[in-house]
């Protein structure tokens, strides 16, 4: 039945109308995973002198130890943004004599061909077979084997259950990224260590190998507890479920914005809804954890706030600039449909507005919390959210009337290079560089903080321009709408 199934999904593939792009696709991506593959083998054989040469005050086996669950921490953060859940036109199947066990074991199985998986072996095994081999023995370099080997299935199987869960209850989503940022603080603060509690153990498995039995009971449970759910919900009716709840979605406390609101209420369900728009939130969500490798005590001792407002900028605008960028690209399916109904165009526009001002001011919120670091950060941060509020929105919009590209919103914004365009390449240099236009001068005469005033200053000073800007993207959406449409018409 496996073979079955391959051979079907092989003939969808070379039938499709598409599969020259898809081709080319694949060819990229196989380039593109081949090289980190490649990066990954050298750094595996030379990370003994590598460790050496870097923490020459540090003894290998302990970073190495150390380093083990650290990297399975970020790659399971990785696998929930980038990987994708096993597709299978199962519909077509379910109404024949096909048993439910062999669906769900062909999904599982194909999940395991992820370069996730590959990875840690090209990254750990040369260790493991020279450094751990010569010091502990070659059973002990097994068990490490086996202990990486089943910490990547255990993180597959985790990450496609929570993923799928999430589709179905989206209180998943807040919940994990609350236990992340926690960890992360917790971390950063020096609370707890995820590299000690690392090296403890793998201590233990160099001490005593048959402890390491415990990584695939783990993975083996990961397979079991997602197979069950596969199973439970390999239905046409509870595929459809989560759809049928979400029909009903309302937010009141858009009610007070009237048309406006409701427009705002639209773009929401049709975020939740959809695989595409639903990555593109889930990056701009993730990017909040840019703070840690920006916001740095020599920086803030130095006042060198340069560095910082770009992570400041993109953190607070990531909504802006990563959905935003695709405006109004979302709408294509039913763009012809906006232009023969009665929508007050000035009042979509505003819409857009009112939405990037919600998701950036709930992102804002987040990442307040580095101001427990410094007072320094809430400066940069607040100075970073009024140019977004004010000024990054106009930008975007403005390169979103530019766009002509159609959007499948059923596809993952991971690689995914559908609806990109030389709009898209375009806007960050906008974007990015005007915030260092107005700021650099001030930071080169030694006064960054009236430099982040400024640009504070004149964030607010666009927000009260907001009816001029709605006038002046509204002229140029209307100038451009018919060309946007016969682009929305060509599916890509």
């Amino acid at each position: 039945m496996l073979t079955t199934f391959l051979d079907h999904q092989w003939k969808a593939f070379w039938r499709s109308k598409n599969k020259t792009g898809s081709i080319a696709a694949q060819i990229f991506m196989g380039i593109f995973i081949l090289y980190f593959l490649a990066v990954a083998f050298f750094i595996g054989i030379g990370l003994e002198p590598l460790i050496g040469k870097f923490l020459p005050k540090k003894d290998v086996y302990e970073v190495f130890n150390g380093f083990i669950l650290y990297y399975f921490a970020l790659d399971f953060i990785m696998r929930m943004q980038l990987q994708e859940l096993p597709t299978l036109s199962i519909v077509p199947y379910l109404h024949l004599n096909i048993k439910r066990r062999k669906l769900v074991n062909f999904l599982n199985i194909r999940s395991l061909f992820s370069a996730f998986n590959i990875l840690p072996l090209f990254l750990f095994l040369p260790f493991c077979c020279t450094a751990i081999a010569d010091v502990y023995g070659p059973f002990a370099a097994l068990m490490y084997v086996v202990s990486i080997l089943s910490l990547a299935i255990f993180n597959n199987y985790l990450a496609l259950y929570l993923k799928r869960l999430s589709i179905s209850n989206l209180k998943v989503i807040p919940i994990l990224l609350a236990l992340i940022s926690l960890l992360g603080i917790m971390e950063y603060l020096q609370v707890f260590s995820i590299a000690a509690g690392s090296n403890v153990l793998f201590e233990h498995v160099a001490a005593q190998p048959l402890l390491a039995l415990v990584f695939p009971l783990a993975a083996i449970a990961a397979y079991i507890n997602n197979s069950r759910y596969l199973r439970q919900n390999l239905y046409t009716e509870e595929l459809s479920k989560a759809e049928a709840k979400k029909t009903s979605t309302d937010y009141p406390f858009l009610d007070r914005f009237g048309e406006i609101g409701t427009l705002v209420a639209l773009e929401l369900k049709l975020i939740l809804r959809h695989k595409r728009t639903r990555s593109s939130m889930m990056m701009g969500l993730i990017f909040v954890f840019y703070g840690f490798l920006f916001y740095k005590k020599p920086f803030l001792d130095q006042d060198n706030l340069g560095m910082m407002l770009f992570a400041a900028i993109f953190m607070t605008g990531s909504s802006i600039s990563i959905y935003g960028q695709f405006m109004f690209g979302w709408q294509s399916a039913h763009f012809d449909g906006l232009l023969v109904n009665k929508v007050d165009f000035r009042k979509f526009i505003k819409a857009k507005f009112l939405l990037f001002t919600l998701l950036s001011t709930v992102v804002t919120v987040i990442v307040s919390l580095y101001g427990l670091i410094s007072w320094k950060i809430l400066v940069i941060q607040f100075a970073a959210y009024l140019y977004n509020l004010g000024l990054g929105t106009v930008i975007v919009l403005y390169f979103a009337t530019r766009n002509a590209r159609s959007i499948d919103l059923t596809k993952t914004a991971t690689f995914n290079f559908q609806g990109v365009g030389a709009s898209q390449w375009v806007l960050g240099l906008p974007y990015f560089l005007l915030p260092y236009l107005i700021f650099g001068p001030f930071a080169f005469l030694g006064h960054p903080y009236i430099g982040l005033i400024v640009l504070g200053a004149l964030g607010i000073i666009s927000l009260l321009m907001r009816e001029f800007w709605i006038s002046f993207l509204y002229k140029e959406l209307n100038k451009r709408r018919y060309i946007i449409a016969e682009g929305f018409r060509e599916k890509s």
